[in-house]
């Protein structure tokens, strides 16, 4: 069956989504896709996920695709750590219909791997979820918007460019579509 071209921008972007049919209302223990993106050798797919107790949380997985390589904490300052590496982070664009609960949380930790520079702390390698708290937009709409991505990826010596506040287009549901 093809693709209404309405739709075609956001089949593109989207992983899993129905952008032109979204289910009505979201449980409690769902993850809905929202978005992906692949650029300077990591993909990042984004989702939305409803907790047992109806909270809900904007997640981002990195995954590098050079094997071995490893992403930066998220807490590393915005220039990195005496300019090397950069932070992998999940933000939200001011003026985001989304609001932000708290600070992302990491799946795994970040350790130092250089006693030169105990504050540049990276992940395992491989993939990285981020995790943020958020409140979605009052109503039963669906909502456009967009989350930010920073990342970069390494490899022993050999780093490939940072993506910093990275826009990907997400379509998120309004709060009264979650729940029975």
């Amino acid at each position: 069956m093809p693709v209404p071209r309405l739709c075609l921008p956001l089949v593109v972007l989207s992983v899993g989504l129905a952008a032109c049919g979204a289910p009505g209302r979201l449980e409690a223990g769902q993850s809905l896709p929202l978005a992906s993106l692949s650029q300077n050798y990591v993909e990042v797919r984004v989702s939305l996920e409803i907790d047992s107790d109806a909270e809900t949380w904007l997640t981002a997985t990195y995954t590098p695709l050079d094997a071995g390589a490893h992403l930066y904490a998220l807490d590393l300052p915005p220039d990195g750590v005496n300019g090397v590496g950069r932070p992998t982070r999940l933000e939200l664009p001011p003026g985001s219909p989304l609001q932000a609960l708290g600070p992302p949380t990491a799946s795994v930790e970040a350790t130092a791997q250089d006693s030169f520079f105990p504050d540049l702390r990276v992940y395992p390698p491989g993939p990285v979820t981020l995790r943020l708290p958020v409140i979605l937009p009052p109503g039963a709409a669906w909502v456009e918007t967009q989350v930010s991505v920073t990342y970069m990826a390494c490899k022993g010596n050999a780093c490939r460019p940072p993506v910093i506040h990275g826009l990907i287009p997400v379509r998120v549901p309004g709060a009264d579509l979650i729940g029975p």
